[in-house]
């Protein structure tokens, strides 16, 4: 009797789908009989052979999806233990159906059907797109405007290795969450830094990621490593990672390699190299929430060159059956190459941060441009890597000067961009170094108000400051550094405004305070003497309910 409870358990557990974060599991029988999910959930269809494979990474398989007369070919990857799955999501409402083709016979043939029904989740939106109307800037697929808010977390992958629970995981993300960031840029595997350490992580090590052995994507370790195969277990532990982060709606900037954090790669083009890379792009291509990345520093310490970086795009759009997008972290090889990429990524410490930003706006009239590194690196309790800039005020402003050129930005935190991770900064002592995340919670607030996706820079308006004009919905924005006396609104607003019903606004980048809207006073503007936080912080004039004259 025992047996044969113990029998239907077992019968039950296989054949049901199992709920594992935000990745639904079905198993073969399942999908036969047909499955029903939602937009944008991802589901793994699981497929057990029994016959042996002898190379299991190197065999193909693809399901053949049809929907509307349109055909999908998603690439399944192996899962260890005889398993291959068929990973699959969709923005499309409808029944889809799938064939597998593939030279395993037991995979060979099988069949399922899909249902997609509309998306629940109020705060889901889909996969990170561009559109023809406003190519400069990002949207989600259901048109809504993706504010490209970024942060940096290399080793996000090592938070939680090897345990169940990825409680730590989970705490970061969450903070994340609470203050606005909607994306993290992150490697897949990185492995120690080069430069040295701080003294003070001697006697906290539960900060330090780095040079861990027992983390490597393909067998052995980054010491010792077996390139003959990948490691299925650190797969899955990323898995978890990714889902995560797509249950906050977190965007996975993610760069496949990285050069100079002391990695053990194998040889460019060589066959292990090839399959390292085709199946990162065949696990991750079904989250939504993917945005791929070749490499961070890509054309760096002379590793890679531009026709490997080149061939690497190529064959991830290939092998990508979703066209997630794609870029480089590398201004050089996207300037050089801008129809290969879909955004342009720049790395900038320059004090002309602005200018730059703007001469490339002007140079990709057709691209979003999106600056992943301009030196300000905010510090923590431990000086991990310096930069240009670690001042928070500093590091702050230098990200809205990113966003008054009409592009995005990236925020690093020492504490946590690098092999050091302080997943908890607001758990730690009062003589810890906290990161500012509140002042991106106030910028996200700020922009999300004023239409970001419809603003556009108007240099020639610029006076001592910093302006966006957003002509569609009538705003001005003017961004006044707090060691500014004077910024001119007349000529923006008188060339091009009707005024008789504006009102003026300030805002505090710092505390993220609003002073009262008041009608429109314009003779207020030149030098003035009431500017609110004078000398305290950088702050934001909003000029509202503008009438457009006529287009600028």
């Amino acid at each position: 009797m025992k047996s044969k409870i113990l029998y239907a358990l077992l019968f039950f557990i296989s054949f049901a789908n199992i709920a594992f974060g935000q990745i639904k599991v079905w198993n073969h029988i399942s999908a036969k009989k047909g499955i029903t999910s939602k937009q944008w959930v991802v589901n793994d269809i699981v497929y057990k052979v029994r016959q042996k494979v002898e190379t299991p990474f190197r065999t193909e398989a693809y399901a053949n999806v049809s929907s509307n007369g349109q055909i999908q070919k998603i690439p399944l990857f192996y899962n260890g233990d005889n398993e291959w799955i068929l990973r699959y999501s969709s923005a499309e409402i409808g029944v889809k159906t799938f064939s597998i083709e593939s030279e395993l016979k037991q995979l060979n043939g099988k069949k399922g059907t899909i249902r997609i029904t509309k998306n629940q989740k109020k705060n889901r939106h889909g996969a990170v797109v561009l559109h023809n109307d406003n190519p400069q800037h990002f949207f989600y697929e259901d048109g809504k405007h993706y504010f490209n808010l970024a942060f940096e977390c290399d080793w996000l992958f090592a938070l939680d290795y090897g345990k169940e629970e990825l409680a730590k995981t989970k705490h970061l993300l969450s903070l994340l969450e609470q203050n606005g960031f909607n994306q993290v840029v992150m490697n897949v595997y990185s492995h120690d830094v080069s430069w040295k350490k701080d003294d003070l992580l001697l006697e906290h090590s539960e900060h330090e990621y780095g040079g861990r052995q027992d983390i490597f994507p393909f067998l052995g370790s980054n010491d010792n490593p077996d390139f003959n195969s990948l490691n299925v277990e650190f797969f899955k532990h990323f898995d978890q990672v990714i889902s995560e982060m797509h249950d906050k709606e977190i965007v996975s900037h993610l760069m496949i390699y990285v050069w100079n954090k002391l990695v053990s790669w194998p040889d460019m083009n060589s066959e292990a190299d090839n399959l390292y890379y085709d199946y990162v792009i065949k696990r991750y291509q079904a989250f939504p929430n993917i945005v791929w990345d070749v490499s961070k520093e890509a054309l760096y310490y002379g590793r890679a060159t531009k026709e490997y970086i080149s061939e690497r795009i190529e064959r991830a759009r290939k092998l990508d059956a979703y066209g997630r997008l794609i870029s480089v972290h590398d201004f050089g090889f996207c300037k050089n190459h801008p129809n290969e990429v879909d955004f342009i990524s720049m790395q900038n410490w320059q004090h002309t941060l602005y200018q730059n930003m703007m001469d490339a706006r002007k140079q990709f009239p057709k691209k979003p441009i999106f600056n992943i590194e301009h030196g300000g690196y905010e510090e923590s309790p431990y000086v991990v890597f310096p930069g240009a800039y670690v001042n928070a005020e500093a590091c702050l402003r230098r990200n809205y000067m990113c966003l008054f050129a009409g592009g995005y930005s990236t925020y690093y935190w020492q504490g946590a961009s690098w092999n050091v991770v302080i997943h908890n900064p607001f758990e730690q002592d009062e003589s810890f170094k906290k990161p500012h995340f509140e002042y991106f919670k106030h910028m996200r607030k700020l922009f999300d108000s004023v239409n970001f996706e419809n603003c556009e820079p108007l240099p020639w308006y610029n006076s001592s400051g910093y302006n966006l004009t957003n002509k569609k919905d009538g705003i001005v924005l003017m961004y006044t550094p707090k060691e500014n006396n004077w910024v001119g609104t007349n000529q923006v607003l008188k060339k091009n405004f009707d005024t008789s019903n504006a009102t003026q606004q300030w805002f505090n980048t710092i505390t993220g305070e609003f002073t009262e809207e008041n009608k429109l006073d314009i003779r207020s503007f030149a030098f003035w003497d009431d500017r609110p936080w004078e000398g305290e912080a950088d702050t934001i004039l909003i000029i509202r309910n503008l009438k457009p004259k006529k287009d600028i």
